[in-house]
């Protein structure tokens, strides 16, 4: 289905240099559209691709169009963000383009009469929901998904197949919950009494806010006694473990296979990268940005950039180096012993240099 650009900008916003007659089916790269398709530059390094693309439209910034504009045969879209407009550029083609999804509880699918599930709901085969769950408007639910006991489902989520929602656990609207996903098991708690370990009841829940996304085989744990939350706006990448009462601010963004340990605390507008780690009872503060493969021990308290890696080199290379810094304390030692050696030195020397 194509549109007209007027109408595309007229929708986004934007302002439009060019014939907005110009029809656009869909979005693509630089060096793939065709011209029926629009595209977009967000990082100026691929300016000279401009001249050479087939597309009818691009997406820029005014900068990039001050240089580029004139080389360019099509229609531009100028915009403060590039990458965020193609974004939602995608998001509007992949609705125009989307299969109607008809609401009904499929035969195979086992609901509890004690649910509430929301005739505009779309519910799958062999999905279970439990007894006094709420299943909100215009939620679909894929095959195979388990929505335990007086848990809730807010209106517009969507759960791919196979994910988990355990007892009691609430997810806000709009949640995007990708195939996997295991929320609300027990949040490891065992008290050790004489070598043997005792299980503690994971008594909270998992609570979800708004317009959250969560990755495959992504797992949230509930918590021990307090909730486990999961603010409005976050993003969660495949494979990241969050474990009981951890607290995720608005709007963070974790990569894939993170671990969040017991109890951390992260802030509003973070950004984890991939593999790394948070240890429990800590508290990072908000605009934290933890790099890749980072392991974060102790408690961050003003914004940044954290990174604690070593990195890449050769392997050799990589010896020498991590051999140096396993012998830094008696390295450390050593310079002090010398430092007082030179102290109970010094008058000495100074009594003779006078004489």
């Amino acid at each position: 289905m194509s549109i007209r650009l007027k109408e595309l900008v007229e929708s986004l916003g934007g302002q439009l240099i060019g014939d907005a007659d110009t029809q656009v089916s869909g979005i693509a790269p630089l060096s793939d559209a065709t011209a029926s398709q629009i595209t977009f530059l967000s990082n100026p390094k691929f300016r000279p691709q401009v001249a050479q693309t087939q597309a009818a439209a691009v997406i820029l910034s005014a900068a990039d169009e001050a240089a580029v504009g004139a080389d360019y045969h099509g229609a531009r879209i100028v915009v403060p963000n590039p990458y965020a407009y193609f974004a939602r550029t995608a998001q509007f083609f992949a609705a125009r383009n989307a299969v109607p999804v008809v609401p009904g509880i499929h035969a195979a699918a086992s609901v509890d009469p004690a649910a509430q599930v929301a005739a505009s709901a779309c519910i799958g085969p062999n999905v279970v929901i439990g007894s006094g769950a709420v299943i909100g408007e215009h939620v679909r639910i894929d095959a195979g998904c388990v929505i335990g006991a007086g848990a809730k489902i807010g209106a517009g989520s969507y759960l791919y197949p196979n994910v988990t929602v355990y007892h009691a656990c609430e997810i806000g609207q709009r949640a995007i919950i990708h195939s996997g996903v295991v929320i609300g098991a027990d949040g490891f708690g065992f008290a050790n009494d004489g070598g043997t370990w005792v299980k503690i009841p994971q008594t909270g829940r998992v609570l979800i806010g708004d317009d959250v996304e969560i990755g495959a085989n992504t797992t949230i744990d509930r918590g021990a006694l307090a909730d486990t939350v999961i603010e409005e706006g976050v993003k969660l990448d495949n494979q990241i473990q969050i474990a009981h009462n951890c607290h995720i601010g608005a709007h963070t963004a974790i990569a894939a296979c993170a671990g969040i340990a017991g109890s951390a605390r992260i802030g509003k507008y973070c950004s984890i990268g991939g593999a790394a780690m948070i240890h429990g009872h800590i508290t990072i503060a908000d605009h934290v940005h933890v790099s890749a493969g980072t392991l974060a021990l102790r408690s961050i308290s003003e914004p940044g950039q954290y990174t604690g890696f070593y990195p890449i080199a050769k392997h050799g290379d990589w010896e020498k180096s991590a051999a140096l810094v396993r012998n830094l304390n008696t390295m450390r030692e050593k310079i002090r012993s010398l430092e007082k050696s030179v102290k109970q030195l010094m008058p000495q020397l100074t009594q003779k240099d006078n004489e």
